[in-house]
């Protein structure tokens, strides 16, 4: 066959893809009428998961992560059809709160940023955003404080998580590693980086930023500065990369949460945040965590944050395995009711099983 019929082959498969987009996207507004008639949440990020697994599995000659990243642009496009997904995150452009929000809801979705993790609360509960997304713990780092005490004050619910593969990249227009004199970064990527900075700019200054993406813009007008962020940052404002996944840890992960006025519904294999205070006493959290163990709930995580009602008060945010609805799960939040002075409900959500690349 001849290079010009093979070319009219392609035309006519992408005709037919083009239809069947079309076709899609109708059907895609019928069931956006159907889940509004049976008052069910317009976005369903287990459906959603459902179907990039079934079709990513079903993969032969095209690679099963692109073909997730197709059709999560394709599930995107379709829901703005419906109405407008608006998303707000830590901005600027170039974070990676912003790779993880375009990962997790496609090009097609209307993005804002907010310079503090409030802002992006405050933005969904005004209903300015239809959802936020936020980091709260890193593999390397850990727990995220700022958007971990947003969450736990405010009135959104999790209705997702996505871990985020994070690659930590040097930015610099410095001819060499010995003309750098101050990287700037966040404190959450400066961490993640803290042995590879010692052993290869072991007297350079190192700068906090609000954002790996203020960090680029301070960086692109300093001489002798570098800035540690993403290789989106590096297309978005054209600061060079030097170096390429220079984090202490070959693994470095980010774990994303989507907040909104409503969670997930249960899907049989979720996850469940919630915050508890316990009463000063001997004993007290011991005994708030047995019923956890009574009840045969799993703990994947718990950690303390300062309550910001008293000094030396303490609020515990733990993660269970389980969703509200489940019988165990519900008889454990009304037994910690008898007994905490606070048990407050943070959202239920698919459990992420699967790392995502950063987009």
């Amino acid at each position: 066959m001849s290079l010009d019929d093979l070319r009219k082959r392609i035309d006519a498969i992408d005709d037919d893809i083009l239809r069947l987009l079309d076709e899609r996207a109708g059907v895609a507004g019928e069931v956006a009428r159907a889940k509004q008639a049976a008052q069910l949440p317009k976005y369903d990020p287990d459906r959603e998961r459902q179907v990039l697994d079934r079709l990513a599995a079903r993969a032969a000659r095209f690679p099963a992560d692109s073909i997730r990243a197709v059709y999560r642009e394709v599930m995107s496009a379709c829901l703005s059809l419906q109405e407008p997904l608006k998303v707000s995150y830590l901005g600027p452009e170039g974070t990676f709160s912003h790779a993880a929000a375009r990962a997790f809801f496609g090009l097609a979705a209307t993005y804002s940023e907010a310079t503090t993790f409030d802002g992006v609360f405050d933005s969904v509960s005004r209903r300015q955003a239809t959802y936020g997304i936020v980091p709260i713990e890193n593999s390397t780092e850990g727990s995220v404080p700022h958007a971990v005490d947003a969450l736990v004050a405010g009135d959104l619910l999790i209705s997702a998580e996505l871990n985020l593969e994070v690659s930590q990249c040097l930015l610099t227009r410095a001819s060499g590693l010995a003309s750098i004199e101050r990287v700037y970064s966040h404190a959450q990527p400066l961490g993640q980086c803290r042995l590879w900075l010692a052993k290869h700019l072991a007297g350079a200054q190192l700068v906090q930023a609000s954002s790996t993406a203020s960090a680029v813009r301070e960086a692109l007008t300093d001489p002798g500065g570098a800035a540690i962020a993403s290789r989106l940052a590096s297309e978005l404002y054209g600061l060079p990369v030097m170096r390429e996944r220079i984090q202490d840890r070959a693994e470095n992960f980010t774990r994303f949460v989507v907040v909104g006025h409503e969670d997930a519904a249960r899907t049989g294999d979720d996850k469940t945040t919630v915050a508890f205070s316990v009463r000063d006493g001997r004993g007290a959290l011991v005994r708030a965590l047995a019923v956890f163990d009574e009840e045969g709930i799993n703990l994947s995580r718990i950690e303390s944050r300062p309550s910001r009602e008293k000094s030396w008060d303490y609020v515990f945010l733990a993660d269970l395995m389980g969703h509200r609805d489940d019988a165990n799960v519900a008889r454990s939040m009304a037994r910690l009711r008898e007994s905490c002075p606070l048990v407050k409900h943070l959202g239920s959500y698919p459990r992420a099983t699967r790392g995502t690349r950063e987009a």
